[in-house]
């Protein structure tokens, strides 16, 4: 019964995803960043930005009655290099169930994650993680000169945000659960490797992969 379970959401997950290569994902996801940060009173504080250790972003979160929670995603992870200068190489994160903001409206959601601390993000690079349950999370502030003053957001180790139909919000995204996605990282990369080995080992980014690079490093003032 378990495996014919699983071939059936394996079977419903290649629909929803099987025509979207890594490539494709990956360029998405650096719309969607910069479409948040360009926004002058709408995006995510620069110095949350800064201050992160992390960032995870999953654009198109889809409502998918098969999965508990009935939300499945397929995302990126980025961490700042050892040396403290620049961004790493994309390593692919799958997102399910949790509460995500379809409540504002659309069938789809874009979710932003800041890792704010390295505990938090050695957590995130475990082989499953679960927002609330293994990090303390809180809906991060709005606005690109806001303060992160209120003690919640300060002592948060992940600061999380949704965007649905053009409206971006700090939510508390509690309950979602993120996994590794090896399946895109051996499209990525070749060969099976782990999260953390290419966050923390200094793979290096395909074509596609750096232009998200780029871009965080454009939007943070540590550059390389």
């Amino acid at each position: 019964m378990k495996l014919k379970r699983l071939g059936l959401v394996c079977a419903s997950v290649g629909a929803l995803y099987g025509g979207e290569s890594a490539a494709t994902r990956l360029k998405t996801s650096a719309e969607v960043l910069t479409e948040v940060m360009a926004a002058p009173d709408k995006g995510i504080p620069d110095e949350l930005l800064e201050k992160s250790q992390c960032i995870v972003i999953v654009p198109g979160i889809k409502k998918a009655a098969f999965i508990l929670g009935g939300k499945y995603g397929k995302g990126f992870i980025e961490c700042r290099r050892l040396s403290g200068k620049g961004w790493s190489a994309p390593a692919a994160v799958k997102v399910e169930g949790g509460s995500f903001g379809f409540q504002i409206g659309g069938s789809e959601t874009d979710a932003i994650m800041l890792v704010m601390n390295k505990r938090g993000a050695e957590k995130l690079l475990s082989s499953k993680f679960t927002l609330g349950a293994d990090a303390s999370v809180a809906a991060g502030p709005v606005g690109r000169t806001a303060s992160a003053d209120t003690d919640a957001k300060m002592q948060a180790e992940i600061l999380t945000y949704s965007r649905s139909r053009g409206v971006f919000a700090g939510v508390a995204l509690d309950g979602a659960t993120l996994r590794p996605d090896n399946e895109t990282n051996a499209e990525m990369y070749g060969g099976r490797r782990t999260n953390k080995q290419i966050l923390r080992g200094g793979t290096k980014a395909t074509e596609a992969g750096t232009q998200l690079a780029a871009d965080l490093n454009r939007y943070s003032t540590t550059k390389e």
